[in-house]
């Protein structure tokens, strides 16, 4: 279920934003301690249950625990007790001040445990802690600082035997407010909208709704992911999502920004995730912790992608022929194939090491450059090919420009990799980035009436063979492309 908090400051807006948010909420949440006055927020829980239209948990949070009331205890929770009396749905009372609530009638009580800096290794003694008050529902809220702190809300939601919504805050929460009905939760929290979120890392409910399809995950949901590190700008939760739902498959794809990519793997395998796609910065450094790597990948020492099979971890890298059927078909254009084409790279990273040893084999002369002149020159001595610093760039005489570094991409999107002075009119210009669609490489590209190349075909291509790895059906590849350009 869905629980969307009413946080506005006086009457008239509550009822008007709990109208609202019942179109989509199955429970809505009216935090009372963002009303200023104890008489406006006592008319507001009595006007609010009179008009309700879905179920309501009256929540008054102190400042101990998150909240905004800064009143006594006593008249806290006078409000949730009144509250009580006047028949609420579910009335939220602290684990530390539950001994002063009066249950009565037909309201039902979540005992809540909120935690804003850490999630503690404690988590099953405070979940038993709190049965022993024999609340209707259990809330345990933490704080994630690491992404594996999800998993271990996940196994208490597992081993739970009361109703139970646990979840963790902050963006390395993400998933657990997504992936709640996986595991068994209560419910999640959403806000109505950006700006009116009741608690960090809340999502919306139309991200909810668009991006993950929640109400479509359950207990047989297969789970997906992509690792990386940022990982908040990226285009493939929506479109593996989307694809997921146009075949009609129970799957759900989640954004993992991992910083300890060992510590990830290790404790991935606990909840049985059947795929990964791999960005900057881990396409190198994940390999030491998969089972098994395809030839192809191995040969390039990088992988953008991992497919769980029976258990077992195996890298892939499909980065590779993404960017040269983009390439391809930006030559069909002039007429011409990449065979014998003297190609520049700029960077050292993954994708550079995938879209080199693919461009390698087809007969491509290649020149690496990065700012870091020892990386371009170990990933030189692996192609068997040429490096430059990244000075020598404005000396250059090449067909193909290959950017696939980070720089231009949104939000930095007046950064470009080159000055125009080292464009040349007829080059072909191909940027991995995808976000924005034309970075200011590519317009300064086509001033200098160079041909360009987006990084949304390669992106799309990677996507879409990821698509097949995982799945061994056909993607939807026209349905990725529009939802990608829609979003863009």
């Amino acid at each position: 279920m869905i629980c969307i908090p009413i946080t506005a400051g006086n009457v008239e807006d509550t009822i008007s934003e709990m109208e609202s948010a019942s179109r989509y909420a199955d429970i809505v949440e009216l935090r009372i301690d963002y009303i200023p006055e104890i008489q406006n927020a006592e008319t507001c829980v009595e006007e609010a249950l009179k008009s309700k239209t879905k179920p309501v948990i009256i929540t008054n949070r102190p400042v101990r625990e998150g909240g905004k009331f800064n009143g006594s205890e006593q008249e806290r929770l006078q409000l949730l007790q009144k509250a009580i009396e006047l028949g609420a749905d579910y009335v939220d009372v602290e684990h530390d001040s539950i001994r002063q609530i009066t249950r009565q009638g037909s309201s039902k009580i979540i005992i809540s445990h909120h935690n804003f800096e850490e999630t503690p290794c404690n988590l099953s003694k405070i979940y038993s802690d709190i049965c022993q008050h024999k609340p209707d529902i259990v809330k345990i809220v933490t704080y994630a600082n690491d992404i594996t702190d999800n998993i271990r809300i996940f196994e208490l939601l597992q081993s739970a035997k009361v109703p139970t919504i646990s979840l963790c805050m902050g963006e390395l929460g993400y998933i657990s407010r997504i992936l709640t009905g996986k595991f068994g939760g209560f419910l999640t929290f959403a806000s109505l909208e950006r700006g009116k979120e009741s608690a960090p890392g809340q999502l919306t409910v139309n991200e909810l709704h668009k991006v993950y399809h929640f109400k479509d995950i359950n207990n047989e949901t297969k789970l997906y992911g992509i690792i990386g590190n940022p990982i908040s700008h990226s285009m493939s939760p929506a479109i593996h999502n989307a694809a997921f739902i146009e075949k009609g498959l129970n799957n759900a794809y989640v954004p993992l920004k991992i910083e300890n990519i060992g510590t990830f793997m290790k404790e991935c395998r606990k909840i049985d995730f059947q795929g990964f796609s791999v960005t900057i910065p881990h396409k190198e450094s994940v390999l030491p912790f998969l089972d098994d790597i395809d030839p192809t990948a191995g040969k390039i020492g990088a992988i953008n992608t991992i497919v769980n099979r029976n258990g077992k971890l195996k890298g892939y890298n499909t980065d590779c022929m993404g960017a040269i059927m983009g390439l391809e078909c930006s030559l069909k254009v002039v007429n011409g194939t990449l065979n014998n084409k003297k190609v520049s790279i700029i960077g050292a990273g993954g994708a550079a090491r995938a879209i080199a040893f693919g461009l390698k084999e087809i007969g491509c002369d290649i020149t690496i450059f990065n700012r870091t002149i020892e990386r371009a020159e170990k990933l030189s001595l692996d192609v068997k090919c040429r490096f430059g610093s990244f000075e020598e760039i404005y000396k250059l005489e090449t067909d193909i420009l290959i950017n696939t570094t980070s720089i231009g991409m949104f939000p930095d999107v007046d950064q470009t990799p080159v000055t125009k002075d080292v464009l040349k009119e007829g080059m072909i210009v191909f940027d991995a980035v995808y976000n924005p669609i034309e970075t200011r490489l590519l317009r300064d590209a086509k001033e200098k009436e160079c041909h360009t190349v987006n990084g949304l075909s390669m992106f799309i291509n990677q996507a879409a063979e990821q698509f097949r790895l995982w799945t061994d059906i056909d993607p939807p590849v026209e349905l990725m492309t529009n939802v990608v350009k829609e979003r863009l």
